[in-house]
């Protein structure tokens, strides 16, 4: 059994389309109370509520940051969203990942061809040097993940057969 306990932290960078959606939508919600204090009524102030739920809810999903959490051979996935409320996306086995690499190895070159679901969990964006790191998971998931190095070292430590660091 592995006492290794690592956990890291990433923060995804908002596109500026997103970032000009949320404001646009903060925008139209101070129109629509205006409005409703002008003489529109009951309906603009129903659209301002509206608009502003909306605006809540994507304002959450710009401001992102994963946490990748090795503990007991699986690694953990947990999306932290507005600084404020966290979810759980996904747990990985170690024991069920083919393959860890970073997302430029030649370690990869035999999965390029396969038909994978790929899910994204790093910053978003090929940083220089890319810090970025692939694993396939039961053959059939491409994750892409960005961990601290102390992280692919605690991993590379209970798998080092599955673990690149090129």
């Amino acid at each position: 059994m592995s006492d290794a306990y690592v956990e890291c932290m990433v923060a995804r960078r908002t596109p500026a389309w997103q970032s000009f959606v949320k404001y646009l939508l903060y925008f139209l919600c101070a129109v629509a109370v205006l409005a409703s204090f002008i003489g529109f009524g009951v309906i603009a102030l129903i659209v301002a509520i509206g608009i502003g739920v909306g605006a809540y809810f994507f304002g959450l999903n710009t401001d992102l940051e994963f946490e990748y959490l090795y503990l007991d051979k699986e690694i953990t996935v947990d999306k932290i969203m507005g600084k404020a409320k966290r979810k759980r996306v996904a747990v990985y086995s170690l024991d069920k990942i083919e393959i860890l690499a970073p997302i430029k190895s030649y370690h990869l070159d035999s999965y390029k061809n396969r038909e994978m679901k790929t899910l994204d969990y790093s910053c978003g964006f090929e940083d220089q040097p890319d810090k970025r790191y692939v694993f396939i998971y039961e053959g059939g998931t491409k994750v892409i993940i960005q961990p601290t190095e102390e992280f692919v070292k605690v991993v590379k430590n209970v798998a080092p057969r599955k673990v690149f660091t090129d």
